[in-house]
């Protein structure tokens, strides 16, 4: 039997590769996501209720997805829409993702770290005379992005990851 030359094996991987990568940007619409445009979130119709709850939110004339959900240096910014993009395609592609979404604590620490730029008059005031123990804006605030009544039970789950 004849050994596999490697372009053999290389050509069919190339072609999977483009037509995954052609499949993402084109039908999937993964383009979008490289924009600031909110509405691109509602690619996946799981995420309407947030977006509903954002056009309805206090910070609708404020903030967009990205001000609060991404770091604000491009690089971070950049890695964390690849990362969030993959799994988040992924546990939709393969049905893995629970019926109320949940944040991991890095998206926590993100969103954190936004509520803290944002308002560091405020939180810097609450921080001294707090003394600093670790006052979450998330935990108390989750659903402040989102309207609260709109996400009740997503509120509920992020205050719970938060408090771990």
């Amino acid at each position: 039997m004849k050994p596999l030359k490697t372009s053999h094996v290389l050509a069919p991987m190339l072609g999977l590769l483009i037509g995954l990568v052609a499949y993402t940007f084109v039908y999937a619409k993964g383009y979008s996501y490289l924009s600031n445009d909110p509405s691109s979130c509602t690619n996946c119709h799981v995420m309407n209720a947030y977006y509903d709850g954002w056009e309805k939110g206090s910070h609708h004339m404020a903030a967009n997805c990205n001000d609060c959900h991404t770091p604000h240096n491009v690089l971070a910014k950049y890695v964390t829409k690849a990362s969030n993009g993959f799994f988040h395609s992924f546990a939709f592609t393969t049905g893995l993702f629970p019926d109320s979404i949940r944040a991991k604590q890095r998206s926590l620490a993100v969103t954190e770290q936004s509520c803290r730029n944002c308002h560091a008059n405020l939180t810097q005031h609450i921080d001294t005379t707090a003394g600093a123990d670790g006052t979450s804006c998330v935990r108390c605030h989750a659903g402040v992005g989102h309207n609260d009544t709109v996400l009740s039970s997503t509120s509920t789950a992020l205050t719970e990851v938060s408090a771990q």
